[in-house]
């Protein structure tokens, strides 16, 4: 028999016949292959964008003159910021960087305008939420330069010959160290991976084993037996927010500025949210394979959607809508606010609402899709 024969007669050829005809069958598999990265790479390609534009301003205007406020407009023309509204005093400018109102105050000191007449430099101050490193870096590089140089041009007109400081102070993050702002979204992450995917195989796991109809004869209810699906990853997930918390602390040196304990009692809505979501997704497919391959369907936009790696700012508004439908958008608002502002309750309860509200819902609909799915 000749080199080619022998090949030709190779068991390989008839697996390898046997598996395309089997991915052929399984359409579901198959569709996901395909039509997952042609979507993905659409959506995500006009989604990350780096450059950060259109950040919420609040302002001091102590000289109150026409000078003032031609810097402000100046700093407004720039594109990077968007009025916010006006302040009193520094603790309310303060206050609203904390809560988030506002990504950036500036502050005009009452002699602006009466150095700016006697040639002289005028300072001016300008604080900026560095939390987000990329966020400010644009904010600091650009709006300084090029407000300073629109304001010349709009004191030009007016016969002033004084130039302007811009001082600027970064907030929450003077170094502007990435693994400050990086680690704590780590936390919602890798709970939300965790949690999505392990829930997701969960059911179907039980129906490819023939155990689900087992369960689903006893006298436990579905809903408890969702329950009980749900309820021991949770002490999984508060295991990996305390690892990740240690170690962001001894080895990235991340400050932990706020309650702990608060921390604990909102990332509960938030990790029954993410197992709701993996539990209903085990509810769509039939097999793990399929299950893992929902998973990441649904994982990919939650962490480039949701502002754990790109300003949400930055994104077009569509994107900016598939973030405000994934809890992860909202647990990292308060991971950052409470490790890195310290703020309290006051600063997210909006979003620690959604997020009891995601559970709620997410929870119903796997029950219900359950009841669905398996009579």
């Amino acid at each position: 028999m000749s080199r080619w024969a022998r090949i030709a007669r190779w068991p390989f050829w008839a697996m390898l016949r046997k598996e395309f005809i089997q991915m052929r069958r399984d359409r579901a598999s198959l569709a996901m292959m395909i039509g997952i990265p042609a979507i993905q790479l659409s959506l995500f390609g006009y989604a990350i964008q780096t450059e950060v534009r259109h950040l919420p301003m609040v302002v001091l205007d102590e000289s109150n003159t026409p000078e003032s406020r031609s810097l402000v407009q100046a700093m407004l023309n720039t594109g990077n910021f968007d009025w916010a509204g006006s302040v009193r005093d520094r603790s309310e400018l303060a206050a609203a960087i904390g809560r988030g109102d506002a990504r950036a105050g500036i502050v005009i000191p009452p002699e602006f305008q009466r150095e700016l007449k006697r040639g002289r430099s005028a300072p001016a101050q300008m604080l900026i939420d560095a939390a987000d490193p990329l966020a400010s870096a644009s904010a600091i590089s650009g709006a300084g330069l090029a407000g300073a140089e629109r304001f010349r041009a709009l004191a030009a007109e007016r016969g002033v010959s004084g130039a302007i400081d811009i001082r600027v102070r970064p907030l929450y993050n003077p170094a502007l160290r990435s693994a400050v702002y990086i680690v704590p979204g780590i936390i919602g992450v890798l709970l939300s991976m965790t949690m999505v995917v392990i829930a997701s195989i969960a059911i179907v796991r039980e129906r490819e084993r023939g155990t689900l109809e087992q369960l689903v004869v006893t006298p436990i209810g579905k809903t408890s037996l969702m329950l009980g699906k749900i309820v021991p990853f949770l002490l999984v997930g508060f295991v990996q927010i305390s690892i990740i918390l240690l170690l962001g602390r001894l080895l990235f040196h991340v400050p932990v500025r706020g309650s702990v304990a608060l921390l604990y009692a909102v990332a509960l809505p938030f990790i029954m949210a993410s197992l709701a979501i993996g539990l209903f997704l085990s509810t769509l497919v039939k097999t793990q394979a399929q299950a893992m391959q929902m998973g990441f369907l649904f994982l990919l936009p939650n962490i480039l959607l949701s502002g754990f790696m790109f300003p949400r700012e930055a994104m077009p508004p569509v994107a900016q809508w598939i973030g405000a439908a994934l809890p992860l958008t909202y647990f990292l608002h308060v991971l950052r606010d409470i490790l890195l502002r310290g703020t309290g309750l006051e600063s997210f309860w909006k979003e620690t609402l959604t997020l009891v509200g995601f559970s709620v819902v997410l929870i119903g609909l796997s029950v219900t899709r359950f009841h669905k799915t398996v009579e």
